[in-house]
């Protein structure tokens, strides 16, 4: 897994980077830029820029200057958060509570990034919050929570942790039945104590596949990007909740 820039149709851009667990393993992480109307960009989550990508990015933004703001929409995704301050003083950084907490050397906005007023600021985004499980867990080793973000002129759906991909070839998911979209293993770690809560995040990632039917990639973290063609999402989404509502919600149907 190497760091790369993947250019998505319609000013989206998508940066695999890297996360060594261990200073070994590389799980792999990311951030996504969005260009605005008005020469306007957006971060989607941190990332400590270098090399080539760094000055692909800086070449797009006007040397930074066109960055608006950085939106850290995964609470425990907080570890290049200070280095993208320095690199970007000038935008404004939204994030999670536990994002002020962490990393307080950041001057982060009074709205935080899953606020109304963060959605009614940016309309060319579409925002989501899983229902029935913990936005920031109590738990530091569960990471399920994180706000999604919809990019409708790109197809493009950011997402961190919540749902997974893996990078397999059709034969081998088809032979080993492993379906295109997975939910992070820890869900059930991170539902909430309400005996609802497997059926309210079900029935959450129901509405995603119909209201975001128009996904064509699905940018998630620690996995993969994953390209789809015309209702090829939403039929994906749909087959991972059929699957996993059963052991959700305790039902046998």
């Amino acid at each position: 897994m190497a760091e790369e820039i993947v250019a998505l149709e319609n000013f989206f851009w998508n940066i695999r980077g890297d996360l060594r667990i261990g200073g070994v393993l590389n799980v792999g992480t990311q951030c996504s830029l969005v260009k605005l109307g008005e020469g306007r960009f957006v971060f989607l989550d941190s990332y400590t820029l270098k090399g080539d990508i760094r000055e692909r990015i800086m070449a797009l933004t006007d040397d930074g200057r066109a960055v608006e703001a950085v939106l850290n929409v995964h609470p425990f995704h907080t570890l290049h958060c200070a280095q993208m301050f320095k690199e970007f003083p000038a935008a404004t950084f939204y994030g999670s509570t536990r994002h002020r907490k962490q990393v307080p050397q950041v001057a982060w906005a009074a709205d935080t990034v899953e606020s109304d007023a963060v959605t009614a600021r940016y309309p060319e985004l579409a925002f989501s919050l899983p229902d029935g499980i913990d936005y920031i867990s109590d738990d530091e080793s569960v990471h399920v929570g994180s706000l999604l973000v919809f990019h409708a002129a790109s197809g493009a759906l950011h997402v961190d942790d919540t749902f997974n991909v893996l990078p397999l070839p059709d034969i081998a998911r088809k032979l080993l039945r492993i379906p295109r979209i997975a939910f992070h293993p820890k869900l059930k770690d991170a539902l909430l104590d309400e005996p609802d809560a497997g059926a309210r995040f079900c029935d959450w990632a129901d509405r995603i596949a119909t209201e975001w039917s128009d996904t064509r990639t699905l940018c998630a973290a620690h996995s993969a990007i994953s390209r789809f063609e015309d209702g090829a999402f939403s039929a994906a989404l749909r087959a991972t909740v059929a699957k996993a509502r059963p052991g959700l919600t305790g039902s046998q149907g």
